[in-house]
């Protein structure tokens, strides 16, 4: 997390109730709709993690019995479909081989062959997490439109928002969720999401029981500045900050850095003879990768390493990558001495643990990458 975003929050609690609020309130939410390219779209902010924000994306859209078409392509897309079953809706989960993205050409044939238009939403992580897949939100509108279908969309953009593009009204995308620890570079603790009119629609609709994720008093008491619950105050100013930001940086030049950084880390597991988890290169995502260790090797080993011998925090791979695979993340409020950094300790731990790397290699591939004229131009 950025020191300013530190700062900003480390201040006192103000009267949730009170005149400061409103000021603070409308510039984030102005702000939030900006930073989702949603110019029109109802922004609504949760104390709670991502999946609170699925939650309210099915209960206020989704009545139990409705049909849903939901993706397993990592573990967070699966999880997002057994929020929707937890409702009591009929999720239609499409499996697919972890590693690559939702399959537009199987959507697409899913959407036509349900003439009846019973399906009433789709599930879409955009950037898979548990397998640095990104998956392009464009084609999958695209796969709706040709089926000439009616579903809502609804789009996790929680590893993706404020680090790769995301356009809302372009994609015309129904419900985006996302949450604050990732791209927004603060602590854990809020979801933020952006509603279209068809989704506002719908929510009129819905027999889901909600009370304290319900839009409607959300979205009637936010455009008076304050919330039907007490909300994140403290985290509300370091979202002001880190918004701020972003847009002094300007989003092409975030979404540029992140690029770069990721280069660097692919360069460097090329080097070490390993494989990212995710198999189309056109997928790779810019926010985190995932890597594959070898069959005889336990990936949790490399993170036991990393933490204890080195205070370098890897992620766990999840689900069905439990034990194989290791993630690094680089997005946020990273450069590239700080990536660099994180990859020497990286080899030093693939390296303690008998893997055949070199050390200063993968480091030195990575250097290569960022300092070649057309990364460093962004």
């Amino acid at each position: 997390m950025p020191e300013r975003v530190l700062r900003a929050i480390d201040r006192p609690v103000i009267d949730h109730r009170g005149t400061e609020l409103p000021p603070l309130t409308a510039e984030v939410v102005e702000r939030m709709r900006s930073l989702y390219g949603a110019a029109s779209a109802e922004i609504v902010l949760f104390p709670g993690s991502g999946t609170a924000g699925w939650e309210s994306s099915i209960a206020n859209t989704l009545s139990a019995g409705d049909r849903v078409l939901a993706f397993d392509n990592g573990f967070f897309s699966h999880m997002y479909a057994e929020c929707a079953r937890a409702f009591g809706t009929a999720v239609d989960e499409l499996d697919v081989e972890w590693g690559r993205p939702v399959p537009v050409g199987a959507l697409a044939e899913t959407l036509e062959a349900d003439r009846d238009r019973t399906i009433k939403a789709v599930l879409v992580v955009h950037n898979e997490t548990s397998t640095g897949v990104t998956t392009p939100i464009a084609e999958v509108r695209a796969a709706l439109d040709r089926a000439d279908h009616p579903a809502l969309l609804f789009v996790d953009a929680v590893s993706s928002l404020a680090s790769i593009d995301f356009q809302f009204d372009r994609w015309r995308v129904d419900v985006a969720v996302t949450g604050a620890q990732k791209g927004l570079m603060l602590p854990p603790g809020m979801t933020v999401l952006a509603l279209s009119d068809r989704a506002l629609a719908a929510s009129e609709l819905s027999s889901s029981p909600r009370f304290f994720l319900d839009w409607r008093p959300a979205i009637e008491q936010v455009h008076r500045g304050y919330f039907p619950y007490t909300p994140a105050t403290n985290l509300l100013y370091g979202l002001r900050e880190a918004l701020r930001m972003l847009d002094e940086e300007g989003l092409p030049q975030v979404f540029a850095r992140h690029a770069r950084l990721a280069a660097a880390v692919r360069a460097a597991i090329a080097e070490w003879d390993l494989e990212t988890v995710c198999r189309e290169p056109a997928a790779l995502s810019n926010t985190l990768t995932a890597v594959y260790v070898p069959g005889d090797v336990d990936a949790d080993a490399v993170l036991r390493i990393a933490d204890t011998r080195f205070q370098l925090s890897l992620g766990t791979g999840l689900g069905r990558l439990k034990g194989r695979a290791f993630r690094i993340g680089h997005l946020g409020w990273l450069n590239e001495l700080e990536v660099l950094a994180t990859l020497a300790g990286t080899e030093m731990a693939l390296h303690e643990l008998g893997l055949p790397v070199e050390l200063g290699s993968g480091v030195g591939a990575g250097q290569q990458r960022l300092v070649e004229p057309a990364l460093v131009a962004g």
